[in-house]
């Protein structure tokens, strides 16, 4: 299983916005400059956090991004859910219909069960976490490419 560019680069910008959140709205300009992610990816992505209200926005020279929640409300797994359109190790285990053997197929119902593990693993998972284990204001490009 691999998580999409998208989820991961959006768990990095809510994780961004949360550790510099002391500072005021957030531009995003310097979350893709901290994060070496581009800015046109980025926009990308925050219109679906902004429309979920996950992140709000304040225009003007002082404008910028921020949570619309405190980051012990907000999990990772709601993010990725979010911008995954959901969490699912298989086809079948979204789409049963698809698939003439889903409903007495053995092999589904573990890929069922470890979805759900991953699930229930990324829900417990809230930003503030993130922000305790984050050293104060990591330069990100040094956790993946």
């Amino acid at each position: 299983m691999k998580l999409s560019t998208r989820s991961r680069y959006g768990v990095r910008l809510m994780l961004d916005l949360a550790l510099h959140a002391d500072e005021g709205p957030v531009r995003l300009g310097s979350v893709a400059q901290r994060q070496g992610i581009g800015i046109k990816y980025l926009e990308q992505i925050i219109i679906s956090l902004k429309k979920a209200d996950y992140i709000t926005s304040a225009r003007g020279p002082k404008g910028g991004h921020m949570l619309a929640r405190p980051p012990e409300e907000i999990t990772v797994g709601e993010i990725v859910g979010l911008l995954e359109g959901g969490l699912k190790l298989t086809r079948c285990a979204k789409y049963p219909e698809e698939c003439v053997r889903s409903g007495q197929c053995v092999t589904r119902t573990i890929w069922m069960e470890a979805t759900e593990a991953i699930r229930e693993r990324l829900d417990a998972i809230t930003f503030r976490e993130l922000m305790n284990r984050s050293p104060a204001r990591v330069d990100s490009r040094q956790c993946e490419p």
